[in-house]
C-alpha cells in the first residue's frame, strides 16, 4: 500500500517499500552512474544523455530534465555518505530553490533496486539513492552566456532585479548575531590569505595582503554599520551563490542552485549577494545590472543601505572568488595553473579598486 511520507515537499509520494541501508550500501556510487549514464534506463528510452560533473553532484541531462544524484562526499558543515544523509539533502534542496525557480525543481525520484536485481529510476522497489528532477533549462538563456555574447536587454536585467528584490523582500530573516558575522567575515579573510599565500604566485600575497587589511580596518572603523544591518533584520536567508550562470533569463526569471547544505553559507546582506551578482555579471560583459538591482531592492524593501556597503561586500566577494581560484590548482581539471593565477588576480584587481572606495 502507498503510503505518504511527512518529510515529502508539496505532497510528492513517498517510495513504496521503506530503505534498506545495508542493501543500499551494496550498490556502489560508480554501479549508479554507468546506470544513469545509459539512456535505455530511462523513461521514454532517452536517445542520448549528456553528464555534467560538479564537486557534490553529477547532472545526467536527457532532451527534457536533469536528474542530479549527490556524490557521497563530506566537509566542513556537511556530510553526504549515507543514502539517508542524501535523501534529507535532495529534500532541502528541492524546498529552498523553489523559492526562485519555483517551475524548474520538479521533485525527488528514487532510485531502487527491482526484484530481478536491476537498478530503476522511480521504480516499486528498494530504493538506493534518490535524484533531484529538473527541468532541463537552455544553456543559451543562462545570464553568462548572454553576457558574454552581448545579446541581453534591458528589459531582461530589470526582471531579474525584480524578481530578486522580491524575493529578499519576503526571505526569512537570519538569525546571525554581530559577533558571529564579523567571525564569518574575518575567518574569509583568513582563509583568502593563507590560500593566496599558500597555492598562488608571490605576487598574489602582495595584492592580497593590502585588501585584507583594508577590510579588516573597515569592519572595525564601521562596526555600528553592521550592527545596525543586523538590528533592522536587514540580513535574510538568502542564495549563497548568485552567479550568473545560475540565472535564467527567458521568460520569467528562474534562479537555480542554492547553496542547500549549510546554512551558515545563505546567511547573507541582501547587499552582499547583490554585489556578488554584479561583480560577476560585471567581469562577463559590463552589464548595467547593478544600478537595477539596487534601484529594485530600495524600492521593494524600503531599505536604504550606504553605497560604501555595497564596496565593501564587493572587495569582500572578489577576493573570495580570487582564493576559490587558486584554491583550484590543487584540484585536476582542465585549466592550467598559469590560468587560475591569472584569474586570481583579475579578482583582487577588483577588491583593490572597491577597497580604494571604501575612503571616498
Amino acid at each position: 500500500m502507498r503510503s505518504r511520507d511527512p518529510i515529502m515537499p508539496d505532497g510528492l509520494q513517498a517510495p513504496l517499500t521503506p530503505m534498506n541501508s545495508a542493501l543500499a550500501g551494496d550498490i556502489g556510487i560508480a554501479e549508479k552512474v554507468r546506470f544513469l549514464r545509459n539512456p535505455g534506463n530511462y523513461p521514454g528510452r532517452e536517445s542520448t544523455i549528456e553528464v555534467a560533473e560538479t564537486h557534490f553532484s553529477w547532472v545526467f541531462l536527457t532532451e527534457k530534465h536533469a536528474y542530479k544524484l549527490k556524490k557521497p562526499a563530506h566537509g566542513e558543515g556537511f556530510d553526504f555518505r549515507s543514502v539517508e544523509r542524501r535523501l534529507r539533502n535532495v529534500l532541502v534542496e528541492i524546498r529552498l530553490n523553489r523559492r526562485l525557480a519555483p517551475e524548474v525543481y520538479l521533485g525527488i525520484v528514487a532510485l531502487t533496486l527491482e526484484p530481478d536485481g536491476a537498478l530503476k529510476p522511480g521504480g516499486s522497489g528498494t530504493p538506493v539513492d534518490w535524484l533531484v528532477k529538473m527541468i532541463r533549462l537552455d544553456a543559451g538563456n543562462m545570464l553568462d552566456r548572454r553576457l558574454v555574447e552581448g545579446n541581453w536587454h534591458y528589459g531582461e536585467l530589470e526582471a531579474v532585479a525584480h524578481r530578486l528584490a522580491g524575493f529578499f523582500a519576503d526571505a526569512p530573516r537570519a538569525a546571525l548575531t554581530p559577533p558571529a558575522q564579523l567571525a564569518q567575515i574575518r575567518g574569509e579573510l583568513r582563509r583568502a590569505l593563507a590560500s593566496l599565500s599558500r597555492l598562488g604566485a608571490p605576487r598574489l600575497r602582495s595584492m592580497a595582503a593590502p585588501v585584507v587589511r583594508t577590510i579588516d580596518a573597515f569592519l572595525s572603523r564601521r562596526a555600528a554599520l553592521f550592527r545596525r544591518r543586523i538590528a533592522e533584520r536587514r540580513l535574510v536567508d538568502g542564495h549563497g551563490d548568485l552567479r550568473p550562470e545560475h540565472v535564467y533569463i527567458d521568460g520569467i526569471p528562474q534562479i537555480i542552485d542554492c547553496i542547500e547544505f549549510r546554512a551558515d553559507l545563505r546567511q547573507l546582506d541582501p547587499i552582499c549577494e547583490i554585489a556578488f551578482l554584479a561583480l560577476e555579471c560585471d567581469r562577463l560583459g559590463r552589464s548595467p545590472i547593478a544600478y537595477r538591482l539596487m534601484r529594485r531592492y530600495r524600492e521593494r524593501t524600503g531599505d536604504r543601505p550606504p553605497p560604501v556597503l555595497f564596496f565593501f561586500f564587493t572587495a569582500l566577494n572578489a577576493l573570495v572568488r580570487a582564493r576559490l581560484a587558486v584554491d583550484h590548482i590543487a584540484e585536476p581539471g582542465t585549466r592550467s595553473r598559469e590560468e587560475w593565477v591569472a584569474r586570481a588576480a583579475s579578482y583582487l584587481a577588483v577588491a583593490a579598486k572597491a577597497c580604494r572606495r571604501l575612503y571616498r
